[in-house]
């Protein structure tokens, strides 16, 4: 007997969106200098949310000037104890407003909102916490007597987890003494606006947080500009390859963390039905948009056929819809452009002679979706098993040796994440010495702290973001 879900939606009335933001800039919301702005809107149902100031170069200039004048006059010159404070008391009123963007993160991203109740929002607040405490202590964190900040730091993160890429760029960053001028990705710039009121409410000085909205040429203002001293950026290989070409050559230090194509090795004593929960985890969380998303399933041989079809079992049971009800596991795809990528991607699978599989899903009419989906008879050679598609499509890969899956999984530009699903301690640690991944999971996935460095290795980034390791990034002469 199959028992159905009542529509269980979360309340929008939370949320008091304004029909026009401007850009955060020296603690005040200002409009772009030349007027112009953009639509953001909710892929779930395309419905129109607000405009959003579009900034030009003089509105990035007067953004790194006031970020510039609070560091010399008043961030760099404060107590670190102090400093810490600000950022304790961000972290408790992100927990106080918690509802109000993990709502308004569903609404402008399309991700379910259990995801941004129970993971996005509490996870930003903990890295506020996490970086509070390391204000007043970087002296004993192994980087010298007297670590430096780089001093204005320029930030640009992606659509996939809006509130949380910001919180791990600024977070760091204030603990370390910097200043920051940051750029949310276009077409989810709200929960990063709504964390500018929440700067505001905490007393943040002005001009020690900055947010500049735009799309590509805002971000290339902030990575060119010659008073930043840093860059940190979350997004795409190719984007990040540019800017490690314009930064080269300069004294800017950077931390860019890329794409991915995780392998997620299951080997044959690998519990079963653990396991399975731990494919769906890892690549259909967040619809896919997720760098370190296990894309590439790697299953030995011998149980591929059991594996596979409790794999379909439990994909039958994935709630497709809209991401405001509780009960929904998959949300919408976040934009248009993002749907046309998966789709080609996908395409590339069947002509390449991949065999698709979806679950029966009825898709809803108004916005962007795709189903949960995986391809079998994937070769090495195929683009789905080489390309990121950052959607919700799995490429299977059988091996029969550890050692072959060893080759298969590191046969890959990418390096961020992978995960092991096996019942022998002795080979989750022969695997995980022998990948070039910068984050493995054993018999789990997807799973993140502050106090765990996060990043990847080959064209998956340079450098970590959280934990110690995180901190060095924000400091000068420190690797």
């Amino acid at each position: 007997m199959t028992f159905e879900y009542a529509p269980a939606p979360e309340s929008t009335a939370v949320v008091k969106l304004k029909p026009e933001y401007g850009l955060f800039i020296n603690g005040k919301f200002v409009p772009a200098k030349d007027g112009k702005s953009f639509a953001t809107i909710n892929p779930s149902n395309e419905q129109h949310l607000a405009k959003v100031a579009y900034a030009s170069e003089a509105d990035v200039n007067k953004a790194v000037a006031a970020a510039n004048e609070a560091y010399k006059k008043i961030w760099s010159k404060m107590p670190a104890s102090e400093r810490g404070k600000y950022l304790f008391r961000i972290a408790r009123i992100l927990q106080e407003r918690a509802r109000e963007f993990a709502v308004l993160e569903s609404m402008d991203n399309g991700k379910p909102i259990r995801e941004t109740r129970d993971v996005d929002i509490p996870l930003a607040a903990a890295h506020f916490f996490y970086h509070a405490g390391w204000a007043d202590k970087l002296e004993h964190a192994g980087m010298g007597s007297n670590p430096k900040p780089h001093g204005v730091v320029g930030q640009i993160i992606p659509w996939n987890f809006p509130l949380l890429m910001l919180s791990w760029k600024i977070a760091p960053a204030l603990a370390t003494g910097n200043t920051v001028v940051l750029k949310p990705a276009e077409t989810t710039p709200l929960t990063a606006l709504l964390f500018a009121e929440v700067c505001q409410q905490a007393g943040l000085p002005a001009g020690v947080v900055n947010i500049v909205t735009g799309d590509g040429k805002t971000g290339s203002l902030i990575v060119n500009h010659k008073d930043i001293q840093k860059i940190a950026f979350t997004g795409s290989t190719a984007v990040g390859k540019g800017i490690a070409r314009a930064i080269a050559g300069t004294k800017k230090a950077a931390t860019l963390e890329l794409g991915g194509k995780g392998a997620n090795i299951v080997f044959e004593d690998a519990p079963i039905d653990e396991t399975v929960e731990g494919i769906i985890n890892g690549i259909f969380f967040n619809q896919g948009h997720v760098c370190c998303a296990g894309s590439r399933l790697l299953v030995q041989e011998n149980i591929q056929e059991e594996l596979l079809e409790k794999l379909k079992r439990r994909m039958a049971l994935i709630r497709v819809g809209d991401p405001l009800d509780k009960n929904t596991d998959l949300g919408a795809i976040n934009s248009a452009a993002q749907l046309a990528k998966i789709r080609e991607l996908v395409d590339s699978g069947d002509a390449e002679g991949a065999e698709r599989w979806s679950p029966a899903c009825d898709l809803p009419a108004k916005g962007f979706w795709y189903p949960p989906t995986f391809f079998t008879g994937v070769t090495q050679a195929n683009r789905i098993a080489r390309e990121e598609i950052f959607g919700p499509v799995l490429s299977v890969i059988s091996f029969r040796t550890p050692q072959e899956a060893i080759e298969k999984a590191n046969n890959t530009p990418f390096g961020l994440s992978a995960g092991i699903w096996t019942d022998k301690g002795s080979r989750i640690l022969w695997t995980a010495k022998h990948l070039k991944a910068g984050v493995i999971w054993a018999n789990t996935f997807n799973k993140f702290d502050p106090a765990s460095p996060f990043g990847g290795y080959k064209e998956s980034g340079w450098g970590r973001e959280g934990g110690r390791h995180g901190l060095a990034a924000y400091l000068k002469g420190v690797h």
